[in-house]
């Protein structure tokens, strides 16, 4: 079963969820699909076992060929190239990597060369399976390693997937979520989250893809979560406390589940759920 792990901001508790869960499961891998700023490992402080380099495929034009009529700048869509004096010039940075340049040049003067991009590095943490992408710094699209790591959660042996997602409602996330069985949307009982909370739930009915809620910093302000779950029929399914034991763990990269039984007894009884589902 692949769980996304979601919200519609940063901040709300997201990673805390999604690698406590991990954590506990007898049989699960970890899949840190924030690739701009990946930070699960802090937490499950995994053994890396290996590294494989991602890169997109980006034009590489041949000036002896070229005859600099502007097809490929007039095509591209995320303006990579520019045709400028009579030579084309690349903005690689921006490329997709879709082919179309290479496609529409009537000289046949471009072909497509790999430019790395960042990392997928994998090992294991305590009885579970650790995976996350890493973005080079500066690097403005983050799709392609997002859409490589979720591609190998399909060749993981474990009965748990639970997929870190980047916040927000963006590209990167929609790639991270579109294979999973289910999202759990983690928000905090404030109006920002509650805000927040409705783009990621118009995100995943947009997808298809059911989904529940996770209540974090939970106090007596919940209610405003728990009203706009039960209006549109969506279940909240574990609340975490407003807790400064909690905030202290999570500051010093310690699991929360190792704080409180109760807490640990929380995130079993979501697998339970989730495993029923």
């Amino acid at each position: 079963m692949i769980v996304s792990v979601l919200s519609g901001k940063g901040g709300t508790g997201k990673t805390t969820v999604a690698t406590n869960l991990a954590y506990v499961s007898d049989s699960a891998a970890y899949v840190d699909c924030d690739v701009e700023e990946p930070n699960g490992f802090l937490f499950l402080k995994p053994v890396i076992t290996g590294k494989e380099k991602v890169s997109v495929m980006v034009p590489s034009v041949t000036e002896e060929k070229c005859s600099a009529c502007g097809e490929c700048a007039k095509w591209c869509q995320f303006n990579a190239l520019a045709l400028v004096k009579q030579k084309v010039i690349g903005f690689l940075q921006l490329c997709h990597g879709c082919g179309l340049c290479s496609l529409v040049c009537p000289e046949m003067a471009i072909k497509e060369t790999p430019r790395g991009i960042g990392v997928i590095e994998t090992g294991q943490f305590n009885k579970g399976i650790f995976m996350h992408g890493v973005l080079k710094t500066g690097e403005p699209i983050a799709v392609p390693i997002i859409s490589k790591l979720v591609e190998k959660t399909g060749n993981v042996k474990a009965r748990h997937v639970i997929v870190d997602c980047p916040p927000g409602s963006s590209c990167s996330v929609i790639a991270a979520v579109e294979k999973s069985d289910y999202c759990l949307l983690v928000t905090e009982p404030t109006p920002f989250g509650l805000h927040d909370l409705k783009i990621a739930v118009d995100l995943i009915k947009l997808l298809g893809i059911p989904g529940g809620v996770v209540i974090n910093k939970a106090d007596e302000k919940s209610q405003i979560i728990r009203d706009y779950c039960s209006a549109k029929n969506i279940p909240v399914l574990m609340e975490l406390p407003f807790s400064k034991r909690i905030a202290e763990a999570y500051s010093a990269g310690k699991m929360i589940v190792d704080t409180n039984p109760a807490i640990r007894e929380r995130f079993h009884e979501l697998l339970d759920i989730l495993e029923g589902l």
